[in-house]
C-alpha cells in the first residue's frame, strides 16, 4: 500500500470514529447549551441504545438492524424524557454540581440495569450482510459499513443543524438557552421543550451507541469508555455549541487515529493536553460563548453547616464517642473473630480522609474538582515507589506522597483556578485523565499491571515495627502488625481532621468561606481570592495524596485504577451525601457509602442500583447531606405541628390563639 493510500485509510478510520463522537457529543452539547445540565449519564444512554438495538435486531433476522436503527433511539429518547421529568427537572436553578451528582447516580442505576438484563460479557452485534463487504476505493479495500457510518452520521448531523436553526422548535430552544424567563413570559411552555430537548439528546446518544456497537461489540463498559472523550470534545468545541461538537468530534477522531498509528506513546495523552490548553487559553472553546457555562442558574452550593437540632457540644461528644468506638474495634474483633470489620474500617478511614480533602475545596472554597482522584492516585504511586526504591519506612513514603501531591496541586491550581465554575471542573478532569493515561506508558509505574508486593516498615533508621514480624500477647488479646497498622491509620486520619478543623477555624478558613459565599465581595474588600483558593487546593491535594499513600502502603500495591475518574465521582458523592462544608459530614458520608456498598454487594448483585436510587433521592430531597437530616425531619410539617402544640400548652394558650399570633 502506498503512503497516500495508507494516509487516506487513516483519515477514513478517523472520520468513522469522529462521526460516532459527533453524534454522542452533539446530544451532550445540546443538553448543556439549553439546560445547563452536565449529563454524566449520557454514556450510559449511549450504551442503552446499543443494547436496545441488540435486543430488537436479534429476533428479526436480516431486517432487524434497520428496525433497531429507528426504534432503539426512540426508546432511548423516551427514557431520556422520563429522566428529565422525574429527576433533572427538580434541580433547575441549582448549581451545576447537583446535575453532575444526580447523573452520576443515574450512571450507577442504568449500568446495573444493563448488566442485570444482558449480563456483564460483551455481545456480538453483526451488521447486515449487505453492508458487511469491502469496497475498493483510493487504491485499497474498505468496509462499506464504515463508509455508511460517515455518510449516515453526516446526514444526521446536518438534519440536527437544520432542526436547531431552521425550525420553530430550534428557535424556541435557542431562545430558552439565552433567556428562559423571557420565553415563559411569551406564553411558551419551555419546560415541555426542555423535556423534548433532553429526549432528543438522549436519542442522538442512542444512535451513536448503535453505530459503534455494530462496528465492534456491545458491552456494559462502552458507556464509561466514551463519556470522557465526549466531554473533551464539547470542551474543545465549546460547551453548548453544536458546531463545536461537530468540529471537535471529527478533530478528536482524527487525532486519536493518527496518534495510535504514528505516535503510540501520545495516544490517550494528546487529546487531554489539547483540552487543558484550550481551557487555559480560551475556556469557552473554539465556538462557545460565556452563556451556557452555568449563567442560567442562581443557586449556590448547599453546605450542611450553620444550624441543626444538634448543638456544637453534642456533636463534639458524638465525635469523641465515635473515636472511642473505633479504638476498641480491633479488640472486639479479636474476641469475636470478626477480623474483617477491621479491614472494612481501614477502607472507610482512607475514603473518609479522601472526602475530607475534597471538602476543603468543594465545601469551603466552592471549587468543584472532577479530577481529585489525580492526587489520590499520584499519592499511592509516590508512596509505593518510595517504599521500593528509597526507604521501606511508611513515614518517609507518606511524607514524599504529600509533598509530591502538594507540588502537583500547586501546578494544577496555578493553571486551573484562573477559570471557574464548569470550566474549573473540566480542567481538573482533564489533568486527572492525563495522568491516568500516562501511568500506562512507563515501565517504572508498572504499566497496566501496576506495582505489587511492597513491604512497609513503621519506623525510621531501622528503629520501629515490622508488621509482618510484630506480635505482642496482651492477656486475651494479641497485638500484631495488623493492629499497629490500624491504629496508625486511625491516628493519621484523626490528626488530619484536627489539622483541617484548625485551618478552617483560623482566619484562612474564614476567608475561604467568604469566597464561597461571594467571591466578588471577598475580592472587593482586598483579599487575593486566587491565592487563597490555590492554597486551599494545595492543602487539599496533599491530604488526598496522604489518603492514597495510606491505602497503597497498607495494601502493598498500586494500580492505574487508583486514577480512574470514577473515584472522583464517588468521593464527590460521599462529600455531598454526608454534608459538604462541615469536614465531619463528608467523613460520615464516606463511612455510609463504603459500608453500604460492602453490605449490599454481599447480599444482592444489583447493589449499585440500590445505592444509585438512594443517592438520587438524597440529591433531590436532602441536598445538604446526612448532617442536615435531623433538622430536615424536625422541619417536617408533622413535627412542626407537634412542636407548636407543645409550645402552646406550655404557654397556656389554645391552638386558635397560637394561630392568631402567628
Amino acid at each position: 500500500m502506498s503512503v497516500a493510500s495508507a494516509v487516506a485509510e487513516q483519515v477514513l478510520n478517523g472520520l468513522v470514529v469522529g462521526m460516532v463522537y459527533v453524534l454522542l457529543a452533539a446530544g451532550l452539547s445540546i443538553i448543556f447549551g439549553v439546560m445547563d445540565v452536565i449529563n454524566f449519564a449520557h454514556g450510559e444512554l449511549f450504551a442503552l441504545g446499543a443494547y436496545f438495538a441488540f435486543a430488537i435486531a436479534g429476533p428479526l433476522g436480516g431486517a432487524g438492524f434497520w428496525v433497531a436503527l429507528v426504534v432503539a433511539p426512540l426508546l432511548v429518547g423516551v427514557v431520556g424524557m422520563g429522566i428529565e421529568r422525574l429527576t433533572v427537572k427538580r434541580l433547575y436553578g441549582r448549581d451545576p454540581l447537583y446535575h453532575i451528582l444526580l447523573t452520576f447516580g443515574l450512571v450507577l442505576i442504568i449500568n446495573d440495569l444493563i448488566t442485570s438484563v444482558w449480563g456483564k460479557s460483551a455481545q456480538p452485534f453483526p451488521v447486515p450482510s449487505v453492508l458487511d463487504q469491502p469496497v475498493a476505493l483510493f487504491g485499497f479495500n474498505y468496509s462499506l459499513y464504515n463508509y455508511g457510518i460517515i455518510v449516515f452520521g453526516s446526514a444526521l448531523a446536518l438534519g440536527t443543524w437544520l432542526l436547531l436553526n431552521r425550525t420553530r422548535f430550534g428557535m424556541i430552544i435557542r431562545a430558552g438557552s439565552e433567556d428562559r424567563e423571557m420565553v415563559r413570559t411569551l406564553g411558551i411552555n419551555i419546560d415541555r421543550y426542555y423535556t423534548l430537548t433532553f429526549g432528543f439528546g438522549a436519542a442522538l446518544a442512542g444512535v451513536a451507541g448503535i453505530v459503534l456497537g455494530a462496528y465492534q461489540n456491545v458491552s456494559p463498559t462502552m458507556g464509561s469508555s466514551v463519556i470522557i472523550p465526549a466531554f473533551v470534545i464539547v470542551v474543545l468545541g465549546g460547551l453548548g455549541s453544536f458546531r463545536g461538537a461537530v468540529v471537535g468530534g471529527l478533530f478528536v477522531g482524527l487525532v486519536q487515529t493518527f496518534a495510535r498509528t504514528y505516535t503510540p506513546f501520545l495516544e490517550g495523552l494528546i487529546v487531554f493536553l489539547l483540552m487543558i490548553a484550550v481551557l487555559v487559553v480560551k475556556p469557552t472553546g473554539l465556538f462557545g460563548t460565556s452563556v451556557g457555562a452555568g449563567d442560567h442558574h442562581d443557586g449556590a452550593l448547599l453546605h450542611g453547616s450553620g444550624g441543626g437540632v444538634l448543638s456544637a457540644e453534642t456533636r463534639a461528644k458524638l465525635g469523641y464517642a465515635g473515636v472511642g468506638a473505633l479504638l476498641i474495634v480491633p479488640l472486639l474483633a479479636e474476641v469475636t473473630g470478626v477480623t474483617y470489620s477491621v479491614t472494612l474500617l481501614e477502607d472507610i478511614l482512607i475514603w473518609a480522609l479522601f472526602a475530607l480533602s475534597l471538602d476543603l475545596v468543594l465545601g469551603y472554597a466552592g471549587l468543584v474538582s472532577l479530577g481529585h482522584t489525580l492526587f489520590y492516585g499520584v499519592g499511592a504511586y509516590a508512596s509505593v515507589l518510595t517504599l521500593m526504591h528509597v526507604s521501606p519506612s511508611v513515614f518517609v513514603a507518606l511524607v514524599v506522597a504529600v509533598a509530591v501531591c502538594a507540588a502537583i496541586a500547586w501546578g494544577v491550581g496555578y493553571l486551573s483556578i484562573r477559570v471557574s465554575g464548569v470550566f474549573f471542573a473540566m480542567i481538573t478532569l482533564g489533568f486527572a485523565e492525563l495522568f491516568y493515561n500516562a501511568v500506562f506508558k512507563f515501565d517504572f509505574t508498572g504499566g497496566s499491571d501496576g506495582l505489587f508486593g511492597v513491604d512497609a516498615f513503621y519506623g525510621l533508621a531501622g528503629l520501629g515495627i515490622d508488621p509482618g514480624e510484630f506480635t505482642v500477647p496482651l492477656g486475651p488479646f494479641v497485638l500484631d502488625g495488623g493492629v499497629v497498622q490500624y491504629y496508625f491509620l486511625l491516628a493519621v486520619v484523626v490528626g488530619s481532621y484536627l489539622l483541617a478543623r484548625r485551618l478552617i477555624r483560623a482566619p484562612f478558613g474564614s476567608v475561604l468561606q467568604s469566597i464561597r459565599e461571594s467571591e466578588e465581595r471577598a475580592s472587593f474588600i482586598g483579599y487575593d481570592v486566587t491565592a487563597y483558593k490555590r492554597r486551599a487546593f494545595v492543602v487539599s491535594g496533599g491530604l488526598a495524596g496522604l489518603a492514597g499513600g495510606l491505602f497503597a502502603a497498607n495494601n502493598g500495591y498500586v494500580a492505574p485504577s487508583f486514577l480512574h475518574w470514577i473515584n472522583s465521582g464517588e468521593v464527590i458523592v460521599m462529600t455531598v451525601l454526608g454534608g459538604m462544608g462541615t469536614l465531619y459530614g463528608p467523613m460520615l458520608g464516606a463511612g455510609v457509602f463504603v459500608a453500604a456498598e460492602d453490605v449490599l454487594s454481599s447480599y444482592i448483585d444489583q447493589w449499585q442500583l440500590v445505592i444509585g436510587v438512594l443517592f438520587v433521592l438524597f440529591v433531590i430531597f436532602v441536598p445538604r447531606g446526612l448532617v442536615s437530616l435531623p433538622q430536615t425531619v424536625a422541619d417536617h410539617p408533622i413535627f412542626e405541628s407537634a412542636v407548636g402544640d407543645r409550645v402552646g400548652e406550655q404557654a397556656g394558650v389554645t391552638d386558635p390563639e397560637v394561630d392568631r399570633h402567628e
